[in-house]
């Protein structure tokens, strides 16, 4: 009788541990990286149509706007994907919209690419993909020299996600905007309080846009809101917390005394270093740890 009683309470124990290994939910591990946006994210797309011309390298890295790998890679790296299992749509200087300055697809239009992609192949989008989106910057930034250029960067976020949900997508990772007024590059320039403004006014509208997508999709779409401004505004008001001594100058400011990088929070006027990068990736990760679909 006791063995009976043993080996019950064995297999009930394994049957706990089993569960507790399962992921809480159907949407299973993340497979895929599928990412969206501009040149904090992209890998190399600018440089390949240029033919390796921009961003120059040296002193950009491998056709990255930083001096080493840029955020999306790091989180790739977490997960244990190869390359095969990353699709990087990102190009350097992208708006929301479908179309920016040269050519460059934008949002809507690296949205529609992939979209068309899965129609080719005749599938649906990856519901144990984690899909990253990073966009709207250069709405604003081209936006106060060109007052002319028509744009709706939350409304363009939005209509991306909407579309990427209705593709298959389950996991949809969305950043918000730094301070844009409060770059080297933007810092002491005209358009300062404006861009400040700005992004404080997009990063308010989308939230409450998250809030109502997250709404109308249920527990179909997971929408992970990644707040990179409240990360800035800390490295900025708090540099020794994360190992910087300069968060007010891009290193390439001066090449000649630019020796250690990783003190940096940026690598030139706009973009983080590498290590700036690393950790944003890191703020990412901690943020997909707390959703129930990455238990």
């Amino acid at each position: 009788m006791r063995k009976i009683v043993l080996t019950l309470i064995v297999s009930f124990l394994s049957l706990i541990m089993v569960l507790l290994a399962t992921p809480s939910n159907s949407l299973g591990k993340v497979n895929e990286l599928i990412i969206f946006g501009d040149s904090l994210s992209d890998v190399g797309n600018v440089y390949k149509v240029t033919n390796g011309i921009y961003p120059p390298s040296p002193p950009y890295f491998q056709g990255r706007y930083s001096n080493g790998l840029v955020w999306v890679e790091y989180i790739a790296s977490k997960f244990g994907l190869s390359p095969k299992q990353t699709t990087n749509f990102a190009y350097g200087g992208a708006t929301t919209m479908r179309v920016g300055s040269y050519g460059i697809p934008g949002l809507l239009g690296q949205v529609s690419n992939f979209q068309s992609a899965q129609s080719q192949a005749q599938s649906r989008a990856n519901p144990n993909a984690l899909y990253i989106i990073w966009a709207g910057a250069n709405d604003y930034l081209y936006g106060t020299a060109n007052t002319t250029m028509p744009s709706d960067p939350v409304g363009n976020l939005a209509m991306s996600i909407q579309s990427l949900s209705s593709m298959g997508a389950k996991k949809i990772l969305v950043a918000n905007l730094p301070d844009l007024g409060n770059l080297p590059h933007t810092r002491n320039s005209s358009n300062s309080s404006i861009l400040t403004a700005s992004s404080n006014s997009h990063n308010l509208s989308l939230s409450k846009s998250l809030d109502v997508l997250r709404k109308k999709f249920g527990s179909n779409t997971e929408i992970i809101e990644l707040d990179a401004n409240s990360l800035y505004k800390e490295a900025i008001s708090n540099p020794g917390k994360f190992g910087f001594t300069n968060v007010q100058e891009g290193c390439l400011k001066n090449v000649t005394s630019c020796d250690n990088p990783d003190k940096f929070l940026f690598w030139d006027g706009i973009h983080p270093t590498t290590a700036g990068h690393r950790i944003l990736a890191e703020a990412a990760l901690s943020k997909l740890e707390n959703q129930v679909c990455f238990r």
